[in-house]
């Protein structure tokens, strides 16, 4: 199939996933009654989760199916009067590096369907229960639980995260993993699933120390200064915090400290940059990278709160 025939086929199965009002990412039905496929670190530790279809219609998640921790998967369920599209999932585990592959998703939370192209550069094993695609077809935050397509129109990855260190470093989940948790589902309702899967600093080991800034730090900013800080810092949480999760707390601060440096050096108001220069000299000061991680992660939060004060911006 071309990549026009794709999307024409694919798009009425592929949907708008939001958590909380806050968090957006792609999904795509797997299944006719409504099975819905994502990441499960677009819709974590949330009991409010909203599927919108690609004809308008939405629908409030009532039950989380399956999720995988350790590869980032969840499946949520709708409620429909009617069958809806879905897609074909392939068999993954005859990709190869030089394959052709469609991305199709929703970059930055308002670029709905937007649709990219590329190569399977390589297949990684990230651990023993993962093996990842990384791909050059460019995604970005909101793609996340998008459909990745062999050239059959058939879903191979699920897109999962982007690497900061490097350019076009993209990953998708192979669609392997997904079959088995549809066969071996254990429903829950939205609060056991929200409490399963909120992850939290140990107790009595990280002390959180979230910056309450005065609005004045924003003092100078541009509306558009502000977007790009939101979204440098929420694509850095998009791709980090699955690491944290995951006890790789070394990589997730990794991740951390590239947005951190980049905008204590480059944001385009003083009172940003000194926010970033304050949080990552705490992070300097500890001795852990999960004391460091956390403490980076408290800087991000404390000026994603004083945005959201001053002027409404979110992620």
């Amino acid at each position: 199939m071309s990549v026009k025939q794709i999307v024409e086929k694919s798009k009425p199965a592929i949907v708008r996933v939001e958590a909380n009002r806050e968090r957006v990412g792609t999904g795509f039905a797997i299944d006719p009654s409504g099975v819905i496929a994502t990441n499960l670190h677009v819709v974590a530790g949330t009991d409010n989760i909203v599927i919108k279809l690609f004809d308008g219609r939405a629908f409030d998640v009532k039950r989380v199916l399956a999720f995988d921790l350790d590869r980032d998967l969840a499946l949520l369920a709708l409620d429909l009067q009617q069958p809806m599209p879905y897609l074909p999932i392939g068999d993954s585990t005859v990709v190869a590096a030089g394959d052709p592959v469609v991305a199709i998703g929703n970059p930055l939370g308002f670029l709905d369907y937007t649709v990219s192209d590329g190569l399977v550069s390589s297949i990684r094993v990230a651990s023993e229960k993962l093996t990842v695609l990384q791909i050059s077809a460019p995604i970005s935050q909101g793609s996340s639980g998008g459909p990745l397509f062999n050239p059959y129109g058939e879903v191979i990855g699920v897109a999962t995260m982007i690497s900061l260190e490097g350019q076009n470093l993209n990953f998708a989940v192979p669609s392997q993993y997904l079959k088995p948790m549809l066969q071996e589902s254990k429903p829950l309702s939205l609060s056991e699933f929200a409490a399963a899967t909120t992850f939290e600093p140990p107790a009595g080991k990280i002390q959180r120390q979230v910056p309450i800034h005065d609005v004045s730090v924003l003092d100078g900013c541009k509306p558009e200064d502000l977007e790009a800080v939101a979204r440098g810092v929420a694509e850095a949480i998009e791709v980090g915090a699955p690491l944290y999760n995951k006890d790789d707390h070394e990589s997730c601060f990794k991740i951390y400290e590239i947005t951190a440096k980049r905008f204590e050096k480059d944001a385009a108001c003083a009172g940003v940059r000194d926010a970033f220069k304050s949080g990552l000299a705490r992070a300097e000061a500890m001795t852990t990278y999960t004391e460091k991680a956390w403490a980076l992660r408290d800087t991000f939060d404390g000026l994603l709160d004083v945005m959201i004060r001053k002027s409404g911006t979110r992620p």
